[in-house]
């Protein structure tokens, strides 16, 4: 009997490492020694046991007086010797043993002492941030390892993991605080997803991380005891060990149980097995082509499927445009396909939207690419001007205690660039993940150089033409931000009537949705006349210049030529006529307040109003008298309603539905300023993109989308692209002073003091010119102010190819063929870029545009942080735990009052958490369900039940390999031998359907037919018919018609499996090279084989598939009969002994022996898969 000596300390790490390696032990192949498992013994060995002195816990004794080892290292590789990942000296092997050797000589040091101290366990010998800063420095290869893997080895868990998660145990549950784990991203993502695992969880059970209430200790003195332990604790030792002790227990019954020979082990382990645990563990070299040759695992796994082949489709070029021809200008008769990915943001991590929009993208990608097109599908990522900013100036002040404007502009960026090259590329680990065949060679950054020159061409040449002018206008304003925001930066939350609401800056919540009523005295009225008005903006009547009511509202006719007196303000209203004031709402009467709204501003330009702004860029009060000057807008709202009620003015409050418009990076409310800002005139370029829809010269799909492409081109205002930021394209503007007194000195909205330049020189020479001076009497200053990350991304559909500067890529590839993207975005990205695209180079940038849909949750709900159904495509892909989905929140900007809330979301949607699915499952799944419409509801279970769809291909081709045999040679082609049976014919017949309506889909962007086609094929057709039909006749006498069959049936994989691709990359590639070749000449990977066409599979049957459907009519009849008349006999499914079609055949396999059908064998009732 071999024992396992550990520690019943809860935080004795070495202990819990041998213990979670007995547990992979147990799970797996067994313990090294090739005995049984070992009993677990909580206290040292007894000195009587050990010929030498007591060994360090922990320590494995081999059965009495046997072989000794102890250290946690030696016992865990004895326990778990599968968690080297591979046989001695592999790769695999030796990348697990130096992670292993660093956790020991590296993390444990380092663990311990930042946290022993901290728990008083130790004195410390150095300061305690010392000891923090250590921990760092140990962390910080880890970090950047785990930015580009799951694990430290493989797809799966192994020693390495074992070893650093155990030997970090202490730090995340002692020291490491919500903002440092911030820091450390990737490892606390690693350690999270390792500690959730089944095998960890059985020995550390629920592992919770530090909160920040503990305080690190500060002084170091000398060693004390520890403390007494609270309730609580000693709550969690007593479960601990109680584990233990069921543990120990699970060991002797299994001991106690009659040798393997004697019990019947198989259908049981079977039962138990989980296939999620199957992982590729042989040495591949990343871009090297994984090894196939050995046998196929019993059942599928993402992990095993999904390893090493991403490496290497990138390693062999297959997706760069290039692939199989000399160049890219070469003639193709096939045509070019070209399309460029949607930018993402850099500060970006995937949802599901992203998931949906490379799926597609994907998808068609992979079919232009298998049709033989020249295809390329650029990559590419967004600088998000202002949410990098936000990310950096965060980072900033939590690491340094500095502000962007204490660091200065200079200094600031560097660190940008510096957080952009740290964490950057992350979004496109995430999209390979994805499967996404883009060409990484060409992939871009919107701030990359070729870019930079493309975006100050444009400016300079539309502020050259006049397009670009600078002007006074209303803006969308973030006080947080101290910037203009655009448009689609601007979330709208919908109110019922009162609501408190949290506004960054204020202690207390901000009341909205309630109309004020107050009243204006008309001047010179002897009856003390009054206009009652009402607002939602009590604050802003200190900037009211007017009272506004209907030219025919009789109500006020008698007041035409009349004002009313401010009552703070030494000035009177007058009173306007005006149509846009509705009679029916209140009294009839409006306030006009032009410099802060924009319904107001248009009035107040019609009747030539001033407009006078009384709020600063920080929200401060100014422009209005004491005690109002400098109070904040929010503190002023207050201030004036107490005013009013004072002088006896106020007439009333009301609940009031409205819409508080919010900057969705700081969540404070916008606010409409007036602000010189740089605008684009978008009157003739948007006539020009209108008209290209009309003409048909541009399609955009579905067609529903065209009306609301028109209605916006025909209503469309001037666009503003200035930002009040740092980062991003800093304007190529320069205000001009000159130095001749003959000039007067310029305006900022004068816009001839403005020139713009590719170069300061170039401004200049520009300034000298339209001032009449020499350049020397010219002083420039350049805008501080950057360009909207919209403008850079307008251009991006020729800015990546090096526009303005010709080359191969541009002449060949611009304009592009499609444009895919979430139907969101249709003006404020794809109207731009149209815009663009025909104003700089006088072409459109692609042919068509396709909107899909918008994904929300299983519900219907928008996805939102705070209803907690926010879902990262990587956790339905790789699976995570309900407790991982809490601790995303935990990690998140989300505010801590909905972080609870968020919770109970997730409990309700994923109470087991979301299971893994895999990419394939994933990518299939988002394209079947885009038949919604506009919307899309994400059930996660569906796509479940399409891994199940996964491991049915998986089945179906394992038995087919079985039934063509080790010596099956192709025929060279795949047309018929003229001895094909009826259910042969049949099958083909149906094959050529799907071919069919494949293209067909692909052509009409019906991803919903293409889809349905296909599970339809290799489910209800190959699998639950054909492949049971096909049992006898393989083990039949008739040589003749058995190698019709399996010539028909690899035809049906080879087909079936290029139709499958571009939904199911890895699955299918993982799949195909298994098959055996028609021709040497044939294409090393799937993704360049040649697509099915119908011109290939030409074998339409009609004759056939109305006899087959005769008989399968039959079979169902008589199996509804039978169960009508409970007649059904209970019996083992014959899957089990037979395939993956288990029982919808045996009627159909009359027919391929030529016999009618018959009650005898109508079989099992049929099973059917996921509709």
């Amino acid at each position: 009997m071999s024992i396992l000596y550990v520690s019943p300390h809860p935080d004795a790490f070495p202990s819990l490492r041998a213990l979670i390696a007995a547990r992979y032990g147990e799970a797996g192949e067994g313990p090294g020694w090739g005995g049984a498992h070992p009993r677990i013994c909580l206290q040292p060995p007894p000195t009587s046991r050990t010929p030498f002195p007591p060994p360090r816990l922990p320590a494995l004794e081999q059965g009495p007086g046997g072989l000794w080892v102890w250290g946690a290292t030696a016992v865990a590789q004895l326990l778990w010797p599968a968690g080297l990942g591979g046989p001695g000296g592999s790769r695999a092997a030796v990348l697990v043993q130096q992670w292993v050797s660093y956790a020991d000589t590296e993390l444990i040091p380092a663990a311990c002492g930042a946290t022993l101290p901290a728990l008083g366990l130790r004195s410390s010998a150095q300061d305690p941030q010392a000891a923090l800063g250590a921990l760092g420095r140990a962390l910080s290869p880890l970090e950047e390892w785990l930015r580009l893997h799951t694990y430290l080895a493989g797809e799966a868990p192994t020693l390495a993991d074992l070893a650093a998660v155990t030997a970090l145990l202490l730090p995340f549950r002692y020291v490491l605080e919500p903002s440092a784990r911030r820091v450390w991203g990737n490892v606390t993502r690693w350690f999270i997803t390792c500690v959730q695992q089944p095998e960890f969880r059985a020995v550390l059970g629920e592992v919770v991380l530090h909160s920040g209430a503990r305080p690190l200790s500060q002084q170091p003195g000398p060693e004390v005891p520890a403390p007494p332990k609270t309730a609580t604790q000693l709550k969690k030792e007593a479960k601990k060990r109680e584990k233990l002790e069921k543990f120990q227990q699970k060991q002797k019954t299994q001991q106690q149980q009659p040798p393997p020979a004697e019990k019947k082990p198989k259908p049981e382990k079977k039962g138990k097995r989980d296939p999620g645990v199957i992982t590729y563990d042989l040495p591949t070299p990343a871009g090297e082509k994984k090894d196939v040759s050995g046998t196929m695992p019993d059942s599928y796994s993402p992990q095993y499927v999904e390893a090493a082949w991403y490496p290497w489709w990138e390693q062999q070029g297959f997706f760069k445009p290039e692939y199989g021809r000399s160049s890219v200008s070469a003639p193709n008769p096939r045509g070019i396909f070209m399309m460029c990915i949607p930018p993402p943001n850099v500060t970006g991590s995937l949802h599901l939207g992203h998931a949906l929009t490379n799926a597609i993208q994907d998808s068609l990608t992979r079919w232009h690419r298998m049709r033989g097109e020249t295809t390329l599908w650029n990559p590419g990522c967004d600088h998000a001007g202002i949410a990098t900013q936000v990310v950096v100036e965060k980072k900033l002040w939590r690491e340094q205690g500095l502000s962007r404007h204490q660091l200065g502009r200079e200094a600031f960026l560097q660190e940008v660039w510096k957080w952009k090259e740290e964490k950057g590329d992350r979004i496109y680990h995430q999209l390979k993940k994805l499967g996404s065949s883009l060409d990484w060679n060409r992939a871009c950054f919107t701030m990359d150089p070729k870019l930079s020159t493309a975006v100050t061409e444009a400016f300079v040449r539309l502020h050259e033409e006049g397009v670009i002018y600078r002007s006074t206008r209303l803006v969308n304003w973030s006080c947080s931000l101290n910037s203009a925001i655009s448009d689609i930066e601007v979330d709208k939350k919908e109110l019922t009537g009162r609501t408190l609401l949290s506004v960054p800056g204020y202690k207390e919540k901000v009341e909205f949705g309630v109309l004020v009523s107050f009243a204006y005295k008309v001047q010179g009225s002897d009856s003390d006349e009054e206009v009652v008005v009402a607002t939602t903006r009590i604050e802003t009547m200190l900037g009211d210049v007017a009272i506004a009511v209907h030219p025919k509202d009789p109500r006020y006719q008698h007041l035409k030529g009349k004002s009313v007196i401010h009552p703070f303000l030494s000035r009177s209203l007058p009173i306007v006529f005006d149509d846009f004031v509705d009679m029916e709402f209140g009294t009839g009467a409006v306030k006009i307040t032009p410099a802060h709204d924009q319904n107001d501003y248009e009035v107040g330009q019609r009747h030539g109003l001033e407009a006078i702004s009384i709020m600063d860029s920080r929200g401060a009060l100014i422009n209005v008298p004491p005690p109002f000057l400098g109070l904040p807008r929010f503190e002023a709202r207050k201030a004036v309603l107490e005013a009013l009620k004072e002088r006896g003015l106020f007439r009333g409050v009301e609940d009031n539905p409205m819409v508080v418009p919010l900057c969705n990076r700081s969540k404070d409310v916008v606010e409409p300023l007036l602000r010189p800002q740089w605008y684009v005139r978008c009157g003739e370029m948007a006539q020009a993109a209108s008209a290209a829809v009309t003409r048909g010269d541009l399609r955009i799909l579905p067609e529903a989308h065209q009306r609301t492409w028109h209605a916006w081109m025909d209503n469309i205002r001037d666009w503003c692209i200035s930002r009040q930021l740092w980062w991003g394209h800093r304007i190529p503007a320069y205000f001009v002073t000159v130095s001749d007194p003959v000039v007067p000195p310029g305006q900022d909205p004068d816009g001839r003091y403005w020139v713009s330049g590719r170069s300061e020189a170039e401004a200049r020479e520009k300034a000298a010119k339209e001032f009449g001076v020499s350049p020397d009497k010219i002083s420039l200053q350049q805008d501080e102010d950057v360009l909207d990350t919209w403008f850079s991304s307008g251009l991006f559909p020729f800015s990546i190819f090096g526009w303005p500067n010709q080359s191969e890529d541009l002449s060949v590839f611009y304009p592009g063929t499609l444009l895919e993207t979430g139907h969101d975005i249709l003006f404020f990205w794809v109207a731009r870029m149209v815009m663009l695209g025909l104003k700089l180079t006088g072409k459109l940038p692609f042919r068509e545009v396709y909107l899909h849909a918008i994904v929300r949750d299983a519900h219907g709900r928008k996805m939102s942080k705070s209803l907690g159904n926010v879902i990262d495509p990587l956790d339905v892909i790789h699976g995570v735990s309900l407790q991982g989905l809490h601790d995303q929140l935990l990690s998140s900007n989300l505010d801590p009052s909905e972080v609870e809330k968020a919770k109970e979301g997730q409990k309700a949607d994923f109470p087991a958490g979301i299971p893994e699915c895999g990419t394939d499952a994933l990518r299939f799944g988002l394209c079947a369900y885009t038949s919604q419409g506009r919307d899309i509801n994400l059930d996660v279970n569906r796509i479940l039940g399409y891994r199940h769809f996964c491991n049915k291909l998986w089945n179906a081709t394992k038995f087919a390999l079985r039934g063509l045999g080790k010596g099956f040679v192709p025929s060279p082609t795949s047309e018929p031998g003229g001895h094909e049976s009826l259910v042969d014919r049949w099958i083909r017949s149906r094959l050529t359907e799907a071919v069919r309506l494949s293209n067909q889909g692909f052509q009409a962007y019906d991803f919903p037919a293409v889809t349905t086609a296909q599970y339809s094929f290799w489910l209800y057709e190959l699998c639950d018919v054909y492949l049971e039909c096909l049992k006898p006749v393989l083990n039949g006498v008739d040589q003749v018609v058995a190698e019709c069959a399996r010539q028909t049936l690899y035809t049906c994989l080879d087909v079936g499996l290029r139709l499958l691709s571009p939904f199911m990359p890895f699955v299918t590639e993982e799949l195909f090279q298994r098959l055996p070749r028609r021709t040497l000449q044939a294409p090393p990977s799937l993704c360049v084989t040649p697509y099915p066409e119908p011109s290939e599979c030409s074998w339409k049957d009609p004759e056939a598939e109305a006899a087959m459907d005769l008989a399968l009519s039959i079979t169902r009849a008589v199996r509804s009969l039978r169960a009508d008349y409970n007649l059904t006999r209970i019996r083992p499914d014959s899957a089990g002994a037979g395939g993956p079609g288990a029982g919808a055949g045996q009627a159909a396999g009359q027919a391929q022996r030529g016999t009618a059908p018959g009650p005898a064998s109508a079989g099992a009732p049929r099973r059917r898969g996921l509709p």
